[in-house]
């Protein structure tokens, strides 16, 4: 059923406007998707969202937009020349390549769904080790051992499991030093909020604790395309670095834990929706790291993560570049303990919009009976929070006559400034509003043969159905209590 789900979640996209394949009319490129009209107006309102929680509720939290490119060094201190890998495995028959970690969670999850919960477990027991040890054979020998075939082939024929970088590599003009032309596509953005902590500092007159935070877009080489928008090499991500005192970190690592994940519940998907993962393997630069995974019709999958980088990228960007990238405590007494200058400790909370947005539309995706008898009918809606929904108030008049159209349009100009609205003249209004139902429209408003006498419309409220008379006046205010940031950041 899950999987079912999901593929009608796919179609959906497809189907009304909110994703489509990259360059489709070329047989699409793989594991790059295109925002369709829709999409991008979803996927606008949850950035937005984020950075309303995130920098315009937090007075010590500023925003930043920083380049794509970088200076190579940068790719070099932050650790990802060296040490930015999958461990990937080939099939020699279908030349297929796969992430061998991926190939056995799926394993994990066949044996999950068939009750076998003990070899499950085992199994998880083992990759977990073989992960943590950077085991590669070890990886291979699960891959044999617990017969895991190529969904490809279907052959069990596979080569030994290395290690692939992720990184997209280019070339930019004449740039003095070693390596001069070669030059990266962001694998993540921190890196450009730890290169601009001073500037950032200074000019914004910050005192620790204070945080950085960035949306924009990342690159990464993913060899596997699957799962949607799940996992692919252009995607969008939503970042805060939170400078904090060393010695302080542990306290704000659970802060943020805890902040973040009332922020995801704040949607109103329901709370078992969610889980804390804690990270076996540790990356280089973290002493505690933990995903919020979402429970996707695939199985519980991250959806964001929040590490304690200690001080790992301040401190490698000020010794690869010679410069003093410390904070100057002037409150430097505390309890007796003097801090002066130092480098300052990291919380980063770090969250794929790309995710974000599959996450909401599996949740927000149902098929609902409405109707009796003869009438009964099966209605796709999307039950997104107002505030999220791609249109806040579809607009009908009744008929294209009578003087219904130049009313509509006049309700719709005085709201469009604040609120995306559409008009439609076209078709029965029960397809209409079904159209609306399926694109998560929070309201609809039809102008009929009475609205011209009293200057009143029917307004029919999405999740419910419901349909009462309201003046035209009113609209507004029943839009704006319903559709406003507030009612979901409060």
């Amino acid at each position: 059923m899950s999987e079912e789900l999901f593929k009608k979640v796919v179609s959906h996209c497809k189907e009304y406007g909110f994703v489509f394949p990259s360059s489709e009319i070329y047989e699409g490129l793989g594991a790059v998707y295109d925002y369709g009209q829709n999409g991008v107006e979803l996927k606008n309102n949850l950035r937005q969202y984020w950075w309303k929680s995130m920098v315009q509720l937090n007075e010590n939290i500023v925003g930043l937009d920083a380049a794509i490119f970088m200076h190579p060094k940068v790719w070099k201190a932050s650790g990802h020349v060296d040490g930015f890998s999958d461990p990937m495995i080939d099939n020699k028959d279908s030349k297929k390549r796969y992430r061998a970690d991926q190939l056995l969670e799926d394993k994990i999850d066949r044996y999950s769904k068939d009750g076998k919960t003990a070899k499950a477990e085992e199994l998880q027991a083992a990759l977990d080790k073989a992960m943590l040890d950077s085991n590669l054979e070890e990886l291979k020998n699960l891959i044999v051992s617990h017969e895991i075939a190529c969904p490809v082939s279907g052959t069990r024929n596979w080569t030994d499991v290395r290690q692939f970088n992720l990184m997209f590599a280019t070339e930019m003009g004449a740039m003095a030093g070693t390596d001069a032309d070669k030059v990266y596509l962001r694998p993540e953005t921190a890196q450009g909020i730890f290169v601009n902590f001073l500037n950032v500092q200074k000019t914004g007159r910050m005192k620790v604790p204070f945080g950085i935070a960035q949306t924009g877009k990342a690159f990464r080489n993913e060899i596997i395309a699957r799962q949607f928008i799940m996992r692919m090499r252009e995607f969008e991500q939503m970042e805060m670095q939170f400078f904090v005192r060393p010695g302080t970190q542990k306290e704000w690592y659970a802060h943020w834990k805890e902040t973040r994940m009332k922020w995801h519940h704040k949607l109103g998907f329901g709370e078992n929706m969610y889980r804390f993962h804690d990270h076996v393997k540790l990356a280089h630069y973290a002493d505690a790291a933990v995903d919020i995974e979402f429970n996707f019709p695939f199985g519980f999958k991250e959806l964001e993560g929040i590490h304690s980088r200690t001080d790992f990228d301040l401190r490698n960007h000020a010794e690869l570049s010679g410069k003093k990238l410390q904070y100057f405590d002037a409150e430097k007494y505390e309890n007796g303990k003097d801090y002066g200058n130092y480098i300052p400790y990291v919380i980063e909370t770090s969250i794929g919009l790309d995710r974000l947005f599959l996450a909401t539309l599996c949740a927000a995706y149902k098929e609902e009976e409405v109707g009796e008898g003869d009438k009964k009918d099966t209605r796709v809606v999307l039950s997104l929070p107002p505030a999220l929904a791609p249109i806040k108030l579809a607009i009908f008049p009744l008929t294209k006559k009578d003087g219904l159209p130049e009313l509509a349009r006049e309700i719709m100009n005085d709201l469009r400034m604040d609120f995306n609205c559409f008009y439609e003249e076209k078709d029965a209004i029960g397809k209409r509003y079904r159209r609306q139902d399926a694109l998560g429209t929070p309201f609809c408003v039809t102008v009929d043969h009475e609205s011209l006498e009293n200057r009143t419309v029917t307004i029919r409220h999405r999740d419910s159905m419901i349909q009462e008379r309201v003046p035209v006046e009113q609209i507004r205010n029943i839009l704006a209590d319903s559709c406003s940031w507030k009612t979901l950041l409060s």
